[in-house]
């Protein structure tokens, strides 16, 4: 068993992710929401609180890691659980998802003897 195989073994979990954040010059704005689901791009979600360092070297308290065989956008939001469960509204507003947390940092490392291929540690505040 290859590593990235393993990796996809471990990530089991759903999770509904909002990229690409930006603003329309009033409020932030997201990608429509996507699920992500094993085994391809499931996610391991691990709850913890650990003090960390975001890319502009502000301090904060991330409320989980969350290992994804994908990359993510950092500022784009996560929710563990199906985009199924959540209304319409939710899906279009995912501020609005009680228990959707902002990716602060994403750490990109790359397999084994892998090139073109890593894991991404995602920490949401």
């Amino acid at each position: 068993m290859g590593i990235l195989s393993f990796i996809k073994e471990v990530c089991v979990q759903k999770a509904v992710y909002w990229g690409s954040p930006g603003s329309d010059g009033y409020k932030r704005t997201y990608a429509d929401a996507e699920q992500l689901e094993p085994p391809e791009d499931g996610v391991r979600w691990d709850e913890t609180a650990e003090v960390m360092t975001d890319d502009q070297g502000k301090e904060f308290v991330t409320k989980a890691q969350v290992m994804c065989p994908k990359e993510l956008d950092v500022g784009g939001l996560l929710y563990l659980g199906d985009k199924e469960d959540l209304t319409e509204e939710e899906k279009s507003d995912p501020r609005k998802v009680e228990g959707a947390r902002e990716i602060r940092r994403v750490d990109k490392t790359p397999l084994f003897k892998s090139k073109d291929e890593f894991v991404y540690q995602i920490y949401v505040g």
